[in-house]
This record gives C-alpha cells, structure tokens and sequence, in this order.
C-alpha cells in the first residue's frame, strides 16, 4: 500500500491546487519572515525607550542626554521625539523674545517624530492583514477545485465508491489546512503589532506633552 504524506498528496494533486499550494507556502514564508522582523523591532523600541526614560525622569541633563541619543541611528518613539524637538528648542535658546509662533515650532517638530514614528511602525502591518484575510480563501478556491475536480473523474469510474474520490479529497483539503496555517499567524501577529504600536504611540504623545511643558516653563523662566 502507497504511504500517504503530505508531500504525495502534493505531487499528486492537479496544477490548480499546485498553485494554490505553493501561494500559500511563499505568503507563509514572508509572513513568518515579516513577524520576526517586527517582534525584534518593537522589542528593541520598547527596551530603548523604557532605558531612555528612565534616564529622562532621573533628573539627567538634558544636554547631555541629547547628546549621548544624537549619536544613536536607532531613533524611534519617545527618544526620537526628543532629540528632533530639544533640537528645535536649542536653537531658540539665542533667541532674546521667544514667541508662540516660535514654540509651535517645537509642537510641529514633535507632530513630525510622531507621524514619522507611526509610519515606520506600521509597515509591513498591511501585508500580514492581508496574509491573514486572504489566505483562509485562497486555500478554499484550492479545496473546491480539488474536489470539483475528484467528482469529475468519479463519472468516469467503474465504481463510484469513497475510495475513488477520497485521496482527490486528501488533496483538496491540504490546500485548506495550508490556507489557515498561513492565515492564523499572521493575524494573531498584526494584532500583537498594531496594539503594542497604538500603546507605543500613546506613550509618546504624553511624554510630547510634558516635554512641551518643560520647554514652556524653561522658555518663561528665561523671560
């Protein structure tokens, strides 16, 4: 007796559901790809942003913290939005009558780092969306045209018994399993990714509004 495999049910399976087979195996593959690029990104991020705090709120010289993050390439969330508005601010500092049109200068500054920090953070996110909405359907197209294709050639058997259409069927319903286990991934990884981004985000947009609050009264005891 022949031994079943997955790898057999593939060989033997019709050039549709070929296709659709190895559709799903490339979107796996880059799916997988894309979640452990995002998962050390984020993680990074967050360990980078929780260490820079930390020394923010310790009562660091401002300075001096900018100083030492001007150096850095990895840029992102709050460090990012302090380097590019203490920048901002530090060429005010000559400046003998700061304005409030001066100090929206600082607020525009801050909107950029967060629209700019968003955007990084959000990519490749689309393409695990769409992973996880398509793939269950492609996977299903494979399935039906297996089976379509098994009940076909079940006219033109001798018997019409289970055995005759049971490894199409085999075939057909690989395509399914393959359409889910590529899809599932996929959207529990989004998911992940686009909360830990919005909580990223959110954690900025407060650390702006206080940084902004320094700024003001830095600007006003100058005055």
């Amino acid at each position: 007796m022949e031994e079943v495999s997955v790898l057999n049910l593939f060989l033997d399976a019709g050039i549709v559901v070929k296709i659709v087979m190895l559709l799903l195996f490339v979107a796996s593959i880059l799916s997988w790809i894309v979640i452990v690029e995002r998962y050390n990104f984020f993680k990074k991020v967050k360990k980078e942003n929780k260490a820079f705090l930390e020394k923010f709120w310790g009562g660091k010289d401002l300075d001096i913290l900018f100083k030492e993050i001007n150096r850095d390439d990895f840029l992102y969330g709050a460090r990012n939005l302090f380097k590019n508005s203490f920048d901002e601010f530090s060429s005010l500092k000559e400046v003998d009558d700061i304005s409030e049109l001066d100090l929206e200068s600082i607020n525009r500054s801050m909107r950029v780092s967060i629209a700019s920090d968003e955007e990084e953070m959000n990519k490749h996110l689309p393409f695990l969306a769409n992973v996880g909405s398509v793939s269950p359907y492609v996977g299903l197209l494979g399935t039906v045209w297996g089976i379509m294709t098994s009940f076909i050639g079940l006219s033109d058997a001798t018997q019409a018994t289970i055995n005759a259409v049971a490894h199409g069927i085999s075939e057909a319903l690989i395509a399914t399993g393959m359409g889910l286990f590529a899809a599932i991934p996929a959207v529990v990884a989004f998911n992940k990714f686009t909360s830990e981004s919005e909580t990223i985000s959110q954690g900025t947009l407060i650390f702006a509004e206080e940084l902004a609050s320094i700024f003001y009264k830095q600007t006003i005891n100058k005055k």
